[in-house]
């Protein structure tokens, strides 16, 4: 049995700035691993570990994504081995496109049964490629996730539902969207960066996968409606009480 992690290699948002219009400006912003996906990659590892088995990454991007600085930052959090789609031509791939190919190098991956990944990505944040690599495999898929086991011939995955938790049980293979503090991903030594640099990582054709044509791109981006305060001022010895009955009013407790 195989772990596998899909990871996104992209533009650190820390390093981008905002245009006049609202829009981001990507284009001095340097690229590095999703932080939701080291969160992802730890999880994996550390289930990789307690099942005695390989964890492989998995991940499609631009061409940058096959160089030795991506292969580092990628490999030196754990993984064995990567299957990586490394085109320029995917920066115009919809998100759905980008989701068959991740499937399809999943398939690759010899007797892989879960597939981990971030719950969302630093520069997209729609939080819907598990759900979609789920389909493409036709794999349930679980999100919001904060821990995940091998419990016989199931799987045990823990969930965060509303304010409190519950723990499903299924058995065959599953995808799993880690939340951001499902466990806390460790910083690489030295010593697991240049270890990086000597695992495999296969750059595969996209020709070489299934793809779904489907097509999806952002028409529209807008700056966030201006909320206008209230301004209420709560005096007197029950002040404490009257916010709170504001605060409820107003869906907040």
């Amino acid at each position: 049995m195989s772990v596998v992690v899909a990871y996104k290699y992209t533009s650190n948002p820390q390093d981008a700035s905002v245009n006049s219009d609202g829009t981001l400006d990507w284009s001095r912003a340097k690229a590095s691993v999703s932080e939701y996906d080291t969160v992802a990659m730890q999880l994996g590892h550390n289930l990789a570990q307690a099942l005695s088995t390989e964890v492989v990454g998995v991940s499609v991007g631009d061409a940058a994504l096959s160089s030795s600085l991506a292969k580092k930052a990628a490999m030196s959090r754990g993984l064995a081995r990567g299957l990586v789609v490394a085109d320029d031509e995917t920066s115009e791939w919809s998100m759905t496109k980008i989701a068959s190919a991740i499937a399809g190098l999943v398939k690759r991956v010899e007797d892989a049964q879960i597939v981990v990944a971030g719950d969302s990505s630093v520069d997209e944040g729609a939080k819907l490629t598990s759900a979609l690599i789920g389909g493409f495999l036709g794999w349930p898929t679980f999100q919001n996730v904060v821990a995940v086991e091998q419990d016989g011939d199931d799987w045990k995955v823990t969930q965060i539902a509303g304010s409190g938790r519950r723990t499903v049980r299924i058995a065959g293979p599953i995808v799993v969207a880690a939340t951001s503090d499902a466990v806390d991903p460790l910083v690489p030594a030295m010593k697991d960066i240049l270890m990086a640099g000597r695992k495999p990582v296969e750059v595969v054709a996209a020709s070489d996968l299934e793809l779904s044509g489907a097509a999806a791109s952002v028409s529209e981006t807008s700056r966030p409606e201006k909320r206008v305060r209230k301004h209420e001022l709560f005096k007197g010895d029950d002040a404490a009480e009257q916010l709170a009955a504001a605060l409820k009013s107003n869906g907040v407790l």
